[in-house]
């Protein structure tokens, strides 16, 4: 493993948490979900840190953000962009979109049209979006992180299953427990803020770091465990739709980057595990029976977990 790169990460790490106070665990995995390349939707209630973990991790890295607060009546040319005439030109002139970025912070996602959310699912999943026939290359790297309220449905349209698909991870932030409501308190009224964060990395770098986190190995054994997982998710009784193998691969990516954040260069089944319901969380869809016996998704995951057996050899390099 390249020294730098893993120490480049943790310089990252260090400086969001001075702004993002005791959600060491939820900085970890969203920059994990960084460096593997997929996309992060947070799912939590209002003032618990969504947006300050996104805008801090942005500042760190040093890369281009934009922030677009999704309302009703944001239209698919409000992130996309859009061709204006020029008369003195007599030619179309196109003015690029918010998307135009490394880092794409979409506030309340779930508050947009359908319509909004389509376009910037093409995005996610095509790495480039298309205006007046003209196809342009997002930013590389390019991340978006979504943040949605699940309480109080007023005015808010449901992310249909392949949307939510496209996203590496569902996380909570959660409330603070006590000392770490103290510290934040303490900390908000000394002025600290996001602004407070010294970028440590740039582009180049996390592009690098996700080269090393491509080099981590993977053994057969491992690989099995983690397609059982997914598949025990898709025999559940409770379970109406299971996780999808582009579930299964973002599982993987996930727990080599996780296995790069613990300082290997090899997965252990316990990497597989501690991401495991982050990945699969907003990928199942409970059925009828789960609703009338109150078994949520967090049991069934536990469940599996719990009853799939993890590998006793996943090391030797073949």
């Amino acid at each position: 493993m390249a020294n730098e790169a893993y120490n480049n990460a943790m310089s990252v790490i260090r400086e969001v948490s001075k702004v993002v106070t005791g959600k060491e665990q939820n900085i970890l995995k969203a920059f994990a979900a960084v460096i593997a390349g997929g996309h992060i939707l947070i799912e939590d209630v209002p003032g618990v840190g969504k947006t300050t973990l996104a805008l801090s991790l942005s500042r760190a890295m040093r890369l281009k953000q934009n922030r677009v607060q999704f309302t009703p009546d944001v239209m698919p040319s409000d992130i996309l962009g859009f061709s204006m005439y020029k008369k003195e030109q007599d030619r179309f002139e196109y003015h690029p979109g918010p998307i135009a970025c490394n880092l794409f912070l979409a506030d309340e996602i779930n508050r947009t049209s359908p319509k909004t959310q389509s376009a910037l699912l093409e995005v996610m999943e095509e790495g480039a979006w298309t205006v007046d026939g003209v196809t342009r290359k997002v930013m590389d790297p390019f991340i978006v992180i979504a943040t949605q309220n699940p309480k109080g449905s007023a005015g808010t349209q449901l992310l249909p299953e392949s949307q939510l698909d496209r996203f590496m991870i569902c996380m909570s932030m959660g409330y603070p427990d006590l000392k770490d409501e103290i510290a934040i308190a303490k900390g908000r009224t000394q002025g600290m803020s996001v602004n407070d964060i010294m970028p440590v990395l740039d582009a180049s770098g996390l592009v690098e770091i996700k080269k090393n986190v491509s080099d981590v190995f993977v053994h057969n054994n491992v690989y099995a465990y983690i397609v059982k997982l997914v598949q025990a998710t898709r025999e559940n009784v409770y379970v109406e739709l299971g996780v999808s193998p582009r579930g299964t691969i973002a599982c993987t990516r996930m727990a080599m980057a996780w296995a790069f954040m613990q300082g290997r260069d090899y997965v252990v089944p316990e990497d597989v595990e501690k991401i495991f319901r982050d990945v699969a969380m907003h990928r199942i869809v409970m059925n009828t029976k789960a609703r009338v016996a109150k078994v949520s998704r967090e049991d069934v995951l536990t469940e599996i977990l719990g009853s799939v057996r993890q590998p006793a050899s996943f090391m030797e390099r073949k």
